[in-house]
């Protein structure tokens, strides 16, 4: 077994390991978790992410660019999984999932997730060392991406009932009218069914690899290495969690940072367009971009604050989905 394998073994053999510690020890009790021991969590998995890259630097198996390139592609990927919680929280609101079980809805999310992006990754970085005009295609969609992630205003979410993967759920599983709120299946009529918690499940699936579909782009125009960009995006998923619970009480005060996400998104797309005319933007210019861009972002939104809304009667997000259960559907 040559390095690089034992290296890919090893490091998938640690992550199963950590799940298994998360949810059979430290979550085994379902509870909501408070802003604090997120953000404590949040700090064991940054710490540990670091860890593992200086590791591979200190023991030589990377050298001072490849660390480099993952430590950039890390904060990309962690940065704009932030926008991929404003529809975690949205759907949990939607679907009113109660704080105790989001954890675990979360957790076998990240769980799917690592196979569809396993799967993506390692038939992205062959297609774009194979096919390098591929990096020029991911470039103008990254920067389409980023346009589009600019003039959308936060009311334009998608009802997550009208969403397809909802859609074809409800048409082709038994979904159960009320269910237990804290498990995936239940028997109601004699019949095992699946709950409405399993179509968050699949929702929170769908989202993030919608997501991927923007991430792993930009992470590609970072590096093409699969074990660079297979980690850091694993590493950036494990916190996400955690990272969840600590911005979900915080989304309205770094109202800014989804534009911040969106000028990142650009200079990726753009820095990968401009090799075409043989421009090159180093790694550390990258990162110090990258970084500059996310702190203006976060010190924006704290110098000028979002206006407070209107004060008005809630709308029942739940409406849709018990029309349904009333008519029988």
């Amino acid at each position: 077994m040559n390095t690089q394998s034992a290296l890919w073994i090893g490091f998938n053999l640690f992550v199963v390991a950590m799940l298994a510690l998360d949810l059979g020890v430290f979550h085994r009790k379902e509870h909501a978790v408070s802003p604090k021991e997120a953000g404590a969590w949040t700090g064991v998995w940054i710490t540990i992410s670091l860890l593992f890259c200086g590791g591979l630097f200190y023991f030589g198996y990377w050298n001072r660019e490849q660390a480099l390139q993952w430590v950039t592609a890390y904060v990309v990927e962690y940065s704009l999984s932030v926008d991929n919680l404003f529809v975690f929280l949205m759907v949990f609101s939607y679907f009113r999932v109660v704080p105790e079980v989001q954890h675990r809805v979360l957790f076998w999310g990240i769980v799917g997730a690592f196979i569809m992006r396993a799967v993506l990754i390692i038939t992205g970085t062959a297609l774009v060392q194979r096919f390098h005009w591929l990096l020029y295609l991911f470039g103008a969609f990254l920067v389409f991406t980023a346009v589009k992630m600019a003039l959308s205003k936060d009311d334009d979410a998608a009802d997550p009932e009208q969403t397809l993967i909802v859609r074809m759920a409800r048409r082709m599983l038994p979904v159960a009218r009320q269910g237990d709120a804290s498990s995936f299946f239940t028997v109601e009529d004699g019949r095992r069914k699946v709950t409405p918690l399993f179509l968050v499940l699949l929702v929170v699936e769908a989202t993030d690899l919608l997501f991927a579909l923007d991430s792993i782009p930009a992470v590609l125009g970072i590096s093409q290495d699969a074990f660079i960009v297979y980690t850091s995006n694993v590493c950036a998923i494990l916190g996400l969690r955690s990272l969840f619970f600590v911005v979900s009480s915080l989304m309205d005060k770094f109202h800014l940072l989804k534009m911040g996400l969106a000028v990142i998104l650009g200079f990726v797309g753009t820095k990968m367009l401009i090799v075409y005319f043989g421009i090159h933007v180093s790694i550390g210019v990258s990162l110090g971009v990258i970084g500059g861009v996310l702190l203006a972002s976060i010190v924006a939104s704290l110098i000028w604050p979002k206006a407070a809304e209107e004060p008005g009667v809630p709308p029942d997000v739940t409406g849709p989905r018990r029309d349904r259960e009333e008519a029988g559907h």
